[in-house]
């Protein structure tokens, strides 16, 4: 990710606000982006200006330390250091037109771990929908194998030792504005606009770190 350490600044997406259409909508994509995201950055950036011993460290480096930090420090990086690095994983993980379906390793993996890509959509969307109020679902690289995993509020997998390949954001404010109450057809669009160029080159960076 650009951006990886203090201070942090809102990094433009890479692609236009309307560029998700009609699959997400051009004021979501705006608000997601530029309201919500920059409120995460703000307030890390106003705790991290008052503790400087933290400053040195990279986005991934603060999430994993804040276990150990006191509260409400604690509650505080994780939550805004957690917003900001899912916020900016989904961002980069979406695109259009986009390939309906994943390549190469990735594609190999997803066959190996989840028998055909129809059953890794089921799972996939079985563990989105079953997020109770705001949160994520994530499919992550493992012990040589991928699995869906789902997070709560700004909560991420690299907190459990897991590598990330792509997510997609649960809370209302990702989709409210076009698809309503209904998470199961944003579900469903999201599975349009998925990157599957960023999603195998982050299952080859987790494979190569891991190894």
């Amino acid at each position: 990710m650009e951006n990886s350490n203090y201070p942090f600044v809102n990094t433009p997406l890479p692609y236009d606000y309307d560029a998700l259409e009609p699959f997400i909508d051009e004021k979501t994509m705006y608000l997601h982006h530029d309201k919500h995201l920059q409120t995460y950055i703000d307030n890390l950036n106003a705790v991290l200006e008052k503790h400087p011993e933290l400053q040195k460290l990279s986005l991934e480096q603060l999430i994993k330390i804040s276990v150990r930090l006191p509260k409400p420090l604690q509650t505080t990086v994780r939550n805004n250091a957690g917003g900001v690095y899912n916020h900016r994983f989904f961002f980069e993980g979406l695109t259009n037109p986009a390939q309906k379906e994943p390549h190469g390793r990735l594609a190999q993996a997803i066959n190996q771990c989840f028998s055909d890509f129809d059953r890794f959509e089921s799972e996939f969307k079985k563990a989105a929908l079953s997020v109770f109020g705001s949160g994520y679902a994530w499919l992550v690289y493992s012990r040589h194998r991928l699995r869906t995993v789902t997070t709560p509020n700004q909560n991420t997998p690299i907190e459990q030792g897991l590598c990330p390949i792509l997510n997609i954001d649960v809370w209302e404010h990702a989709y409210y504005l076009k698809h309503y109450n209904l998470r199961a057809e944003y579900i469903d669009d999201w599975f349009n606009i998925i990157n599957w160029d960023k999603a195998e080159q982050n299952l080859i960076n987790c494979i190569k770190n891991r190894n």
